[in-house]
C-alpha cells in the first residue's frame, strides 16, 4: 500500500514535458549532517554543513557540480549545431553560495568557463546558447542571481 500523499506540485513556468530521460533517484537521512545514497548506489556520500568540521560534502557543492557537468554537455550539444569546435580541455568552475536575504536563505551563483582555443566571441555564443538549453540554467532563471563568465 502507498501511503504517500501530495501536499504540492507546481509546473509555473517550465517546458512541457513529453518524454522523461531519466530520473535520479537518491535517498537523504539526517540533512546536512547525513548522508545520500542513490538506488543504483552510484552515489553514495556523507553531508555536512558548509564550513562546518564534517567530512561530507555538503548541497551546495553538489549543486554545483551537477549544473556544472549539464552545462558542459550543452556547451557540446550547442557547439555542434554552431558548427564550433569545442576544445578536449573546456572546463566550469561553479561557486554557489550560500547566502541569506530579506526572506531567508538563498542561492546565487557563479559558472566561469574555460574553452582554451575559442576567440571570445566564438565562446560567448556557445556559452549563451548552452545557458538557453541546459536544464539546470533554466531552473536557476529568474530564481536566483547567476553570473556566467567567460575564461580563455
Amino acid at each position: 500500500m502507498n501511503n504517500q500523499q501530495i501536499i504540492g506540485s507546481a509546473n509555473n513556468a517550465g517546458t512541457p514535458i513529453s518524454k522523461v530521460l531519466y530520473t535520479g533517484k537518491v535517498h537523504i537521512t539526517g540533512g546536512r549532517e547525513g548522508a545520500a545514497k542513490s538506488t543504483d548506489e552510484h552515489l553514495n556520500v556523507a553531508l555536512s554543513t558548509p564550513g562546518g568540521p564534517g567530512k561530507g560534502t555538503n548541497p551546495e557543492q553538489l549543486f554545483a557540480a551537477g549544473w556544472s557537468a549539464c552545462f558542459i554537455g550543452a556547451m557540446r550539444h550547442n557547439a555542434t549545431a554552431l558548427k564550433i569546435p569545442l576544445p578536449e580541455d573546456v572546463a566550469v568552475d561553479a561557486e554557489v553560495d550560500l547566502a541569506t536575504g530579506p526572506d531567508g536563505f538563498a542561492l546565487q551563483a557563479r559558472l566561469n568557463v574555460s574553452l582554451p582555443g575559442l576567440t571570445y566571441d566564438q565562446a560567448k555564443v556557445v556559452i549563451e546558447a548552452a545557458h538557453q538549453t541546459c536544464p539546470y540554467s533554466k531552473a536557476t532563471r529568474g530564481n536566483i542571481n547567476v553570473e556566467i563568465n567567460v575564461v580563455l
